[in-house]
C-alpha cells in the first residue's frame, strides 16, 4: 500500500500542481489560520489553539478549553470539523509532492531515500487523530477526561515529529537537487 502511494506521489509531482498546493498552503497558514486564531482569542491575548502546541499537560489543556468560553469552544469545534480537516490534506499533498519532485532530482530511482516521500502521511494521520480528540474534549467540557488529554499530548508530539521530519526531507531533497543541477536522476 505505501509503495503504491509513494509511486502516485511521484506521478503527481508536477511543478504546477506543487505551486498550486503551495499557494493553498500559504492561504491557510498566512491568512485563514491566523484569522481563526484571532477569532478564537476574541480580543484576549495568550489563547492558543490546542493543536499548535508541541506538548501540554492535562491541566494546561483543560485550562485552555475553559478559557475559550462557550462560544469559543463551539467555534473551535466547528473549525476542527471543517478547516482542520481540509488543511492537513493540503499540506500532506504539498509536502509529499514537493519531496517527491525534489527526490526525483536528488536521488536515483534505486535509492532507498526515495521511499521517504510518503513521510507526510504520518503528520496527516496523527493530525486527524488529534482533531478527533480535540473535538471530543471540547464537546465533553466541563468534564475533564485526563487520559484523553494525555492522548492528545502524545498525538500532538507525534504529529509535530512527522511534520519536522518532512521539513528535514525537503531540505535534504533541496540540497541533493542543487548538487545534481536540478536534473532528474535515473
Amino acid at each position: 500500500m505505501f509503495k503504491n502511494i509513494s509511486e502516485k506521489f511521484y506521478q503527481w509531482s508536477k511543478g504546477w500542481v506543487i505551486f498550486f498546493l503551495f499557494l493553498l498552503d500559504i492561504f491557510f497558514s498566512v491568512f485563514l489560520l491566523p484569522l481563526i486564531q484571532g477569532v478564537l482569542q476574541n480580543g484576549q491575548g495568550g489563547i492558543r489553539a490546542l493543536d499548535l502546541m508541541l506538548f501540554a499537560t492535562p491541566k494546561k489543556i483543560f485550562g485552555m478549553i475553559e478559557n475559550y468560553g462557550e462560544n469559543g469552544r463551539l467555534f473551535y469545534r466547528s473549525v476542527e470539523l471543517t478547516v482542520d480537516i481540509i488543511y492537513p490534506i493540503v499540506y500532506l499533498f504539498f509536502f509529499g509532492l514537493l519531496i517527491s519532485w525534489l527526490f526525483q532530482r536528488g536521488f536515483t530511482n534505486t535509492s532507498p531515500m526515495r521511499n521517504f516521500n510518503i513521510l507526510p502521511l504520518g503528520a496527516w494521520f496523527f493530525d486527524l487523530l488529534e482533531n478527533i480528540v480535540i473535538v471530543i474534549l471540547l464537546s465533553a467540557h466541563p468534564s475533564q477526561p485526563t487520559a484523553l488529554a494525555w492522548i492528545l499530548s502524545l498525538l500532538s508530539m507525534i504529529k509535530w515529529i512527522f511534520a519536522g521530519a518532512s521539513m528535514v526531507l525537503i531540505l535534504v531533497g533541496l540540497v541533493m537537487t542543487i548538487k545534481n543541477g536540478f536534473k532528474k536522476q535515473e
